[in-house]
């Protein structure tokens, strides 16, 4: 079965030799996630396969998949770690759907929406379970990174229900972000440099760039939800906003003490549901000195990123692929 992500290749590849094997393995990927899915219940199959048809990028297993090609691409173990990041993803997705009360993934009606409730946590859970089951082929060690990663995970998504309390905001949205969104990325790019058999520097510098690329990456999608249009983006402006979630722009803006920024202090801490209220505190907080400074983050985490790559030959295929990976991150935030 061909990949949904096959056609346009998540990541920036510039070599088309390297792209054209990253598709062919991202084709076997899909076949053993099809594989992976499947139950004696077909129900259970068919609400497995839901998600994972609605148009996913792949971005994690392909992550995997070039982090591979610093050792042997073809190595035993690396299609099956992509497959376990992605089943650990689209299980995820399951579950945040449920807590978020979201009605829509990917386009189409959400599995809770589709269903209910429970079967959307079971299925998530099911995932999860097949995740387990391909990561105990690989191994131990494998075992063990798998449940480091899950338990950053949900430490992410248990500290961003809980909120900051009386700690840092800043301090405490970074460490969400670190968990539910850079940890298994970083894990992505870790599985495809050990399961390749990369060398000990290369695997710890991948893991590393990983872990910064991902934060900057949701880091950046917080900008691009107040300063894009709709018709930039194709998602509506502003809903972190509307919704009430702090990301790093409102959180920043939220330090001021000037007084010319009192009204969109005073907008920030109300309820904007309001068309009007919402309209006027996204117009004043796209002007304001915290968009600036957001970016200013993102590009040094991505600039971060970008300089663990030296370990990696100067020129290779894979080495600009994550470097353009990186600017394409810093950019799209600029």
């Amino acid at each position: 079965m061909t990949s949904p992500a096959a056609a346009s290749l998540a990541l920036p590849i510039l070599d088309p030799d390297l792209a054209e094997r990253l598709r062919v393995r991202l084709g076997a990927v899909e076949e053993q996630l099809e594989q992976a899915i499947q139950s004696e219940a077909p129900f259970v199959t068919e609400a497995a396969r839901y998600l994972m048809h609605a148009g996913g990028k792949r971005f994690r297993p392909l992550l995997v998949l070039l982090a591979a090609e610093t050792g042997n691409a073809d190595a035993d173990g690396v299609i099956t770690a992509a497959c376990v990041v992605e089943l650990t993803h689209l299980a995820s997705l399951y579950h945040d759907d449920v807590m978020d009360e979201a009605e829509l993934r990917r386009g189409a009606a959400s599995a809770n929406a589709r269903w209910d409730n429970l079967v959307a946590i079971l299925t998530g859970d099911f995932l999860f379970s097949k995740s387990s089951e391909l990561t105990a082929r690989l191994g131990a060690d494998a075992v063990k990174i798998q449940a480091e990663t899950f338990t950053r995970l949900v430490e992410g998504q248990i500290l961003e229900t809980l909120g900051a309390g009386d700690g840092d905001p800043l301090e405490h949205y970074l460490r969400v972000v670190a968990g539910k969104t850079g940890s298994l990325i970083s894990t992505s790019a870790r599985y495809g440099a050990r399961f390749s058999g990369a060398s000990l520097q290369v695997e710890e510098a991948l893991t590393a760039y990983g872990a910064r690329i991902g934060s900057a990456f949701q880091l950046s999608d917080d900008i691009l939800d107040v300063a894009s249009d709709s018709d930039e983006s194709g998602k509506t402006p502003g809903t972190d906003l509307r919704e009430g979630v702090d990301t790093l722009p409102v959180i920043l803006a939220k330090r001021s003490a000037e007084p010319a920024d009192r009204r969109l202090l005073e907008l920030l801490d109300s309820d904007l549901t309001d068309d009007a209220r919402h309209a006027e505190a996204l117009g004043l907080l796209r002007r304001h000195p915290a968009m600036d400074e957001a970016r200013a983050y993102v590009l040094d985490r991505a600039g971060e990123a970008r300089a663990l790559l030296t370990v990696l030959p100067a020129r290779s295929p894979v080495r600009e692929a994550l470097e353009a990976f990186a600017e394409a991150v810093a950019v799209r935030s600029a």
